[in-house]
């Protein structure tokens, strides 16, 4: 017989303060000015999930696929704009990692829908593509701040391939190569140690849950394995995007602010 899951009741996450309460001490005491912003941040985090945990309870219960899939399509924009902010200086930024999670989050996701690899309740797509939307983000913003950083500290090596006759895309193939490489470092590094250092979120959310080890085992291999595809998509899209906007119609870079 399985035992029931014991969840922390409001007084213990009251309780829990005294960790925020700690890290923010030792921010003070070692001077690193990061207090106010870890307080607010706290403080932040806890509204926006009471926020979307009523938000999630209604959509659950009333809206099925559409609603889910509006509220991933949400996540998508939202995370579009945080990624952009990553590649602050190339052109259009923000369109291009919109573009890229979009792009990597709908295949993805689409795919698992379609295949029938998960159900289409709004409780299961909702996390789903929310972990898929959340690790294109972050390949993406590495995507487009690697390729910020080459496009300014490799500049007269590229306008140098540009003269010898280059296309635009030839002449910055190097260095899309090395912030795709960069972006997806962070992610195999995390497959090729599952389970070995960490239990990831959904296998631990399962196991706490009561599932079968074997079973969270399962599960997890798709969601590795759907990251995977997820980020290598997204930053590949942002990055070809990116590119187009780092050069004018005459094939030259373009200036980058510093």
């Amino acid at each position: 017989m399985t035992e029931q899951l014991s969840i922390p009741g409001w007084p213990g996450v009251a309780a829990s303060v005294v960790f925020v309460a700690l890290a923010a001490a030792i921010a003070y005491r070692q001077r690193l000015h990061l207090t106010r912003e870890l307080l607010i941040a706290a403080t932040r985090a806890a509204a926006q999930l009471v926020a979307v945990g009523a938000i999630l309870l209604i959509l659950f219960q009333h809206t099925g696929l559409p609603g889910a899939l509006a509220w991933v399509v949400l996540m998508v924009l939202v995370a579009g704009q945080v990624a952009g902010r990553r590649g602050q200086g190339v052109p259009r930024s923000r369109r291009a990692a919109t573009i890229g999670v979009g792009t990597g989050s709908a295949i993805t996701l689409g795919a698992l829908i379609l295949l029938d690899v998960i159900s289409t309740q709004a409780r299961v797509v909702v996390p789903v593509g929310g972990m898929i939307v959340s690790a294109a983000m972050q390949a993406t913003g590495i995507a487009l701040r690697r390729l910020r950083e080459d496009a300014r500290n490799a500049r007269p090596a590229i306008e140098a391939r540009l003269c010898l006759g280059l296309s635009a895309r030839a002449a910055f193939l190097p260095h899309r190569r090395s912030a795709l490489r960069t972006a997806l470092i962070p992610t195999i590094d995390a497959t090729k140690v599952v389970g070995l250092i960490s239990l990831p979120g959904a296998m631990t959310g399962l196991i706490l849950a009561g599932v079968d080890p074997l079973t969270a085992i399962r599960y997890q291999i798709v969601v590795m394995y759907m990251l995977l595809a997820a980020t290598a998509l997204a930053a590949f899209t942002a990055a070809r995007v990116a590119e187009s906007y780092l050069f004018d119609d005459a094939q030259r870079l373009v200036p980058l602010p510093r």
